[in-house]
């Protein structure tokens, strides 16, 4: 426990009376750096650390061939091109009819209105929820695949498939934006 000590050395001899003592007070500061490091260690034993939180993504089996159709008018589209670049379209992906617009991911919000106001008009077209297909160029960062995923979540898409790009969207994008 904590104890003061005290120093009673006085001078005698001294004619000219008696000197009350100076006391020196000292405490023993053990007990509670002891104490101190025992709440350290129980918090750190009982505090839960944040677990990673993943997004489950359901894989097709691979033995399986089979593939479902889905009508043109409910896809919508995304391909995932360097520099933060977004390609994206509705509807059929033939060279005729194919209409691409360009969206900058630096700035999540405006995916996340295009998935928004897209997904509602395909719902109210078809009366079915919307299929987005995301696709990947070969020079997309990984980064920018985890945050359309994120963004799918945010926004609700039931829906959503990764593919891979065909060369028609690729002349599509070349042709479009000269990349």
């Amino acid at each position: 426990m904590a104890e003061i000590n005290s120093n009673t050395n006085s001078k005698k001899g001294n004619k000219k009376g008696v000197r009350s003592t100076k006391v020196s007070t000292k405490i023993d500061m053990t007990p509670m750096v002891d104490l101190a490091f025992l709440l350290i260690t129980f918090f750190m034993l009982t505090t839960t650390f944040n677990k990673p939180s993943t997004m489950e993504v359901n894989m097709p089996d691979k033995k399986s061939t089979e593939s479902t159709p889905v009508s043109s008018r409910r896809t919508l589209t995304f391909i995932l091109a360097k520099d933060n670049q977004v390609y994206w379209y509705q509807g059929d992906n033939t060279a005729e009819t194919m209409k691409m617009e360009k969206l900058d991911f630096t700035n999540t919000a405006t995916l996340r209105k295009v998935l928004m106001a897209e997904s509602l008009k395909i719902e109210t077209n078809t009366k079915k929820s919307a299929v987005i297909l995301v696709k990947s160029l070969d020079n997309a960062k990984y980064n920018n695949l985890v945050n359309i995923l994120d963004e799918l979540h945010i926004t609700n898409q039931k829906i959503y498939a990764i593919v891979d790009v065909y060369d028609v969207e690729k002349d599509a994008i070349a042709k479009q934006f000269g990349v």
